[in-house]
């Protein structure tokens, strides 16, 4: 199963003038130890400078956060911040559901030594507060948000960034990454990563610009089992892993009427995720379908390959159903959503 976020399950920023000093990975000591730095071949070879004067920003929704100097202990609690952090060549002290996060993204690796602060919507405050922070990154739609408050509570201050925004899931992302940089002084790394990532898929454009599929029409979707019954989650409309898609040629087969036939609500305004069962996946018709590999042998990918509305789809039937490599996270930062387009480059070049 793909993980929902805290928020879903439930339901840009300006910076101060920087002195540039220093340069290459941040690495922090934890109250009970030496935390590894990153060890992605980026950051060994990192050169960028990091920022040292002191930071404001409004933060994801619109609350003034200002620093006397950049982050160097950051406690971070959802999981495309922590693959952020760890591509800006920052290590956090604390980071929710370290074990999931292993299972689910593979962008970027946790590096060992890091505290395990339990899960995204309750941490653990005294781990939390242990490692010593100076900023807590969270996401939070609405800056009452409680997790807000008993953050701050403690006196450590909390940059919230904005959970999703359906309107534009890839300039969130871009918006959450660079948020997180200008905290940590690491904004020229941003551009650094932004630029590649706007160069990927401008590549990856080109590729599969002459392709000629059946349809452009298409879904992406992942899901789990409940209660002995597999159940299935499309991206629609306004998420991030569609929007990749429409970059790519792509047209979205999930709509609101589509979702709603089916009885499940409609698609989610923030985060463009709805729910169906495997009958539902039929009113995509033809649509070409790009699914998340749970990797696991009696998960939900498992259970849908057994089903015969599975084998019955066009897709299916037609080689036109593509599973992505397992740890491609579905809400992720720039190095998630390179890996999801290349998945859908070579899904969509195989022929």
């Amino acid at each position: 199963m793909t993980r929902v976020h805290r928020l879903a399950a439930i339901g840009m920023s300006v910076a101060a003038a920087l002195t540039l000093s220093g340069c290459g990975t941040t690495d922090v000591d934890t109250a009970g130890g030496d935390v590894a730095p990153p060890t992605s071949e980026a950051c060994t070879q990192d050169t960028t400078t990091t920022s040292t004067g002191p930071v404001s920003i409004t933060d994801g929704v619109g609350r003034q956060v200002e620093l006397d100097e950049p982050a160097e202990r950051i406690a971070v609690l959802e999981w495309q911040q922590i693959e952020d952090a760890l591509t800006l060549c920052v290590t956090p002290v604390a980071v929710s559901d370290a074990e999931g996060y292993g299972t689910y993204v593979s962008a970027e690796t946790i590096p060992d030594g890091v505290t395990d602060v339990g899960t995204r919507g309750e941490p653990d405050l005294d781990a939390l507060y242990a490692t010593n922070p100076d900023l807590i990154v969270i996401e939070a739609f609405t800056p009452d948000d409680e997790l807000i408050a008993q953050l701050e509570s403690r006196g450590v201050p909390v940059l919230a960034t904005l959970g999703a925004n359906g309107a534009d899931p890839i300039g969130n992302m871009k918006s959450v990454f660079t948020m997180i940089a200008e905290a940590t002084g690491r904004t020229e790394r941003a551009q650094q990563v932004l630029d590649d990532f706007d160069t990927h898929l401008a590549d990856a454009k080109a590729q599969v610009a002459d392709v000629q599929l059946p349809t452009t029409d298409f879904l992406f979707f992942d899901g789990w089992i409940e209660g002995g019954n597999v159940t299935i989650r499309p991206y629609g409309k306004g998420a991030l892993f569609t929007a990749l898609g429409e970059q790519l040629g792509l047209t979205s087969a999930w709509t609101d009427e589509i979702d709603a036939a089916y009885g499940s609500g409609g698609v989610d305004p923030a985060y463009g995720l709805a729910q169906t069962d495997i009958e539902g996946l039929t009113a995509v018709g033809n649509a070409n379908l790009f699914y998340s590999n749970d990797g696991e042998a009696d998960g939900y990918v498992s259970e849908l390959e057994k089903s015969p509305i599975w084998t019955s789809l066009p897709a299916v039937q037609q080689g036109r159903a593509h599973a992505f490599p397992p740890g491609v996270w579905g809400a992720g930062g720039p190095i998630s959503c390179e890996q999801a387009v290349d998945a859908y480059v070579a899904a969509i070049t195989a022929g």
